[in-house]
């Protein structure tokens, strides 16, 4: 007996926000730096990371997407992981004084 092999008619995936992103196609070590990266050479690379966000149609998705996992890695939404620590505690606060 013959085998008839159907190929699946998969949709293409959808990276909703991500698909719009500025930093789209950009060098990811931009936005996450290598271990044992140096102080000074860290703060220029996440300069150069947060003007990338700065312009981007969907920055505030990036940030709550980061905030609500924890994204513990990389600049997201404009922020660093300290930055976002921050703001997670800040909505925290503020959810919780609402």
């Amino acid at each position: 007996m013959a085998q008839v092999r159907r190929q699946a008619n998969l949709p293409r995936p959808s990276w909703g926000w991500q698909d719009a992103a500025a930093c789209r196609g950009e060098d990811l070590v931009l936005f996450f730096g290598p271990d044992g990266e140096r102080q000074p050479e860290r703060e220029i690379r996440e300069r150069k990371a947060k003007q990338i966000c700065m312009g981007c149609p969907v920055r505030t998705d990036c940030l709550d997407y980061a905030v609500s996992r924890p994204e513990k890695y990389g600049t997201w939404g404009g922020l660093n992981e300290d930055e976002r620590a921050s703001e997670r505690r800040r909505r925290m606060r503020r959810a919780n004084a609402a």
